[in-house]
């Protein structure tokens, strides 16, 4: 009995070898490695997966393997599987992580403020892709060979980033620095006659060639400065749309003071056209219907200039 139950054990283990699943390929393989494994692109490789293959596509990019080179993989590894179709393929793709542009460019600055390039310049890269590099992975950047040419503004420099599970990348990189000039804009949409509060602005800067003359460069010439045309969110202020603010308003009631040695008299009046601070307004004297010249001097308030005499004021029938 003995020997009997012996010889049958192997028999009652080749069920299970025999419905273990055979290998298949992937159809999509995302590689976080630079190496590819063959458990990468086939399951049920069982002990076999951890052998390399090969490498994995760059950062970002992806490779097609169709039947033919599975089925060398397969061979070359010792893997039983065979391609029944034909139609049977891989498609490796591998994440990549872009490099802000950004960083780059504050790497590059120095180097082209040291040749002689306006420290607040735009630089400019036509045509740039941001390199990319595997998802994990803490890159170096480095900048070599820099050149720029003041007259022209074009720069050019080699780009150098290393990184685990990647070579080392070596790009050319070409532009412009161009000079910039502060601009002040609009922070909210501003109404005709509304003045201008420090929440309501911004300041950038902008490429010098794309600013027109007569754009508002400095704060105080925006700050409290009052509209004369409506103004849009994101768009800088032209100083001929910016007025003092008035004070006094177009037949508004004011108080006219009038000071002279040892005499300070006031009298009700309404002006006859609107005024900023400090400028000059025509005030009609309510009780003596005189019209005087006079300054404004705050909201409701002016002051009759010495000496100023009655002026004639046409009446129309």
């Amino acid at each position: 009995m003995l020997r009997r139950a012996f010889f049958l054990l192997p028999a009652l283990t080749l069920p299970a070898q025999a419905g273990a699943p055979p290998p298949a390929p992937r159809p999509l393989v995302l590689a976080e490695d630079a190496m590819l494994r063959l458990g990468d692109l086939f399951e049920n490789a069982g002990p076999l997966a951890p052998q390399a293959v090969g490498a994995a596509p760059a950062p970002g990019r992806r490779m097609v393997l169709d039947a033919a080179n599975l089925a060398a993989i397969a061979r070359r590894h010792g893997l039983p599987w065979r391609p029944l179709s034909g139609e049977e393929r891989s498609i490796v793709e591998r994440p990549g992580r872009p490099i802000p542009r950004d960083e780059i460019e504050s790497l590059l600055r120095p180097d082209l403020v040291r040749l002689g390039a306006d420290e607040e310049a735009e630089i400019e890269l036509p045509g740039f892709a941001p390199p990319l590099v595997p998802v994990t992975a803490l890159p170096e950047i480095a900048i070599e060979a820099a050149h720029y040419d003041a007259t022209s503004r074009r720069f050019a420099a080699t780009l150098v980033i290393a990184a685990d599970g990647m070579p080392t990348q070596r790009l050319r990189i070409t532009g412009r620095a161009l000079p910039t000039v502060p601009v002040v804009v609009a922070a909210r949409r501003l109404a005709v006659g509304e003045i201008v509060r420090p929440g309501d602005i911004e300041e950038r800067r902008v490429r010098a060639e794309r600013v027109r003359p007569g754009t508002a460069q400095r704060v105080e010439d925006v700050i409290g400065r009052q509209m004369r045309r409506p103004i849009g969110s994101d768009l800088p202020f032209m100083l001929v749309d910016l007025v003092a603010p008035v004070v006094v308003a177009k037949n508004q009631p004011v108080l006219m003071l009038l000071d002279a040695p040892g005499l300070a008299l006031t009298a009700q009046g309404r002006a006859l056209e609107a005024a900023a601070m400090g400028e000059r307004v025509t005030v009609m004297n309510l009780a003596s219907r005189s019209v005087v010249e006079a300054q404004a001097i705050g909201p409701g308030r002016v002051r009759v200039l010495s000496g100023a005499v009655p002026l004639v004021v046409a009446r129309r029938n």
